[in-house]
């Protein structure tokens, strides 16, 4: 069965007061919209159609890829309407409809409601609501069977006591729905062209409209306002949490942690509250990570330990390897087994040998730094000079005294010494000391400046 998905973008979202458009707006880091494209792609559709309209232009730059096929709804007339855009590129036997606004939606629920889909039946994915309130009514006969669609604006008394609501997500046998789309009316309290009238058609046509529901009523939750959207951002939160927890992860606090992007885990991985792991994160057995930490697109190799507040962005942490607290490890840093970074540390495209430390108070970019090196407290790489960038290379077992300036380009080899307060600007070889300081001069009879009185 060759299938083709339709997703509703166009809506203005005035509830969410922002020049932002309404799909555009993120949960868990991705737009909603990206997180309805994301499932409609592991469906193994032909082609995936995004029917859009207020920020267009901003929809289409955000979002541009090659499976993806924009339809511009010049006015929106409903959801109906919306369809109807879409409709001339279809060429699948079935089309699924989505909404750019509904994003955590399941792969396996739309699996389980396109086996409804056949020529001579739709699926249909309704919900069963506490308080249905503001969805359209699932209206059925004596035998159960779906009849009809009814808004709530439209709804008599009767029908707004219905508890099942639809959720608008459809799956529908494509040479059915142009003739639908021909066949809308406005003639309603909204005066727009309803999607949901598709459902008395069919019943009309002689069409079994068969039902699915999903396991979870958040699935199915859109937003409209930024109430909403931090709702289905908890929750998405709660579902990664749980995820990550079934998959051998002690989470300190499940609701004080967040995920915003793609994460693999070993077992026995600790993680402490207000973590946020952004990107692509891979973090393997033992880890453990402390609080009020942010990981983004980094590797946490087994027994890693990354202590609280620290920093992690395009970074590799060895085997056993330690960061923070407070520590900055920024994109291009490679830490192999057992190095150390200590607190207010900041590493940028370096790489630290098994066993190298960097204790405290230091700047180290663009360097190799040998195993079982030290870098004393207060060292930076000299590694800009206005237009471009310089390596240093420390070689294995150096030591580096405390406050130290190492001018780039620069060699330091094995077993090397640099005296504290030195500005290393000249190669070290092996097992030498170098000494870089200015005399100290003392004088005799010095006298501080005074302060000078204002009038």
């Amino acid at each position: 069965m060759s299938l083709e998905i339709v997703i509703l973008a166009a809506g203005q979202g005035t509830r969410m007061r922002s020049a932002l458009p309404k799909v555009l707006h993120p949960v868990a880091g991705n737009s909603m919209l990206g997180h309805v494209i994301h499932s409609a792609r592991q469906l193994d559709p032909q082609r995936i159609h995004v029917v859009i309209g207020h920020g267009a232009e901003a929809v289409r730059e955000r979002l541009a890829a090659d499976d993806l096929n924009f339809v511009l709804q010049d006015k929106q007339l409903g959801t109906g309407h919306a369809v109807a855009q879409a409709v001339p590129f279809i060429t699948a036997e079935t089309v699924l409809i989505l909404y750019g606004d509904v994003p955590l939606i399941e792969v396996d629920t739309l699996q389980r409601l396109l086996k409804q889909a056949a020529p001579q039946q739709l699926g249909l994915l309704t919900v069963e609501l506490d308080d249905p309130t503001g969805y359209g009514r699932i209206v059925r006969n004596a035998e159960g069977q779906v009849v009809a669609i009814v808004e709530q604006k439209d709804a008599n008394e009767a029908q707004r006591a219905i508890t099942e609501g639809n959720t608008g997500i459809l799956a529908v046998p494509a040479a059915r729905l142009g003739d639908w789309m021909s066949r809308l009316s406005n003639n309603n309290a909204q005066g727009e062209y309803y999607l949901t009238d598709v459902i008395a058609m069919a019943v009309a046509d002689g069409l079994v409209v068969a039902t699915e529901q999903p396991l979870d009523a958040m699935e199915v939750q859109g937003a409209n306002d930024r109430r909403q959207l931090a709702e289905l951002e908890r929750h998405y939160q709660l579902r990664a949490a749980r995820r990550l927890m079934a998959q051998g992860v002690t989470l300190r606090d499940p609701a004080r942690f967040d995920v915003r992007g793609e994460v693999s885990v070993g077992r026995d991985v600790v993680i402490d509250i207000n973590v946020i792991l952004e990107g692509k994160v891979v973090i393997e057995d033992d880890v453990v990570i402390g609080p009020n930490c942010v990981i983004k697109d980094s590797t946490l190799r087994k027994g890693a330990v990354i202590k609280a507040n620290t920093h992690l962005e395009g970074a590799v942490m060895g085997e056993g390897s330690d960061a923070g607290p407070f520590a900055r490890l920024r994109p291009g840093t490679v830490l192999e087994a057992k190095a150390h970074v200590g607190n207010f540390v900041e590493l940028k495209n370096a790489h630290l040998g098994e066993g190298a430390k960097a204790g405290h108070l230091t700047y180290l970019g663009d360097a190799e730094v040998g195993a079982r090196t030290n870098i004393g407290a207060g060292t930076i790489t000299c590694n800009y000079d206005g237009a471009n960038k310089w390596k240093t290379v420390l070689g294995e077992d150096v030591f580096i005294g405390s406050n130290n300036s190492l001018v780039a380009p620069v060699d330091i080899s094995n077993g090397a010494t640099t005296a504290a307060g030195s500005t290393i600007t000249q190669a070290v070889d092996n097992g030498q000391l170098a000494v870089g300081r200015a005399r100290q001069r003392n004088i005799d009879g010095w006298k501080r400046p005074e302060k000078i009185k204002k009038p």
